[in-house]
Order: structure tokens, then C-alpha cells, then sequence
């Protein structure tokens, strides 16, 4: 999987805290680069997008 870039991400602030997104805080969300301001809301959003994931498989 090739490295994400900033220059790739559909948003210039992060969802979470509003903040820039930054370079190292980058994940792939349905074939779309969504930035983040940090990597601890990076992380927030994977384990949320997780978890809505699990719970739609069980339905």
C-alpha cells in the first residue's frame, strides 16, 4: 500500500478538534484520505469507524 499524503486528503481540518490535519495523522476511509490533527484523533476515528463496522455485520 503506498505511503498516504497530505496533499491527498479530502479535508484541510481535522474532524475531530478542528485543527489542521497534519502529515503523520493520515488514514484511508472508503478510498479517500481523511486527515487528522494528531495521530490520537486518527486513532479515535478508526476504532469508531471499528466499531460501526462489527456492529453492522452482527445486524
Amino acid at each position: 500500500m503506498p505511503e498516504l499524503q497530505l496533499e491527498q486528503a479530502i479535508n484541510e481540518t481535522c474532524p475531530w478538534s478542528g485543527e489542521p490535519v497534519s502529515a503523520d495523522s493520515l488514514t484511508s476511509y472508503k478510498d479517500q484520505v481523511v486527515g487528522f490533527c494528531n495521530t490520537g484523533c486518527r486513532d479515535k476515528f478508526e476504532k469508531a469507524i471499528g466499531h460501526f463496522a462489527t456492529a453492522l455485520a452482527k445486524s
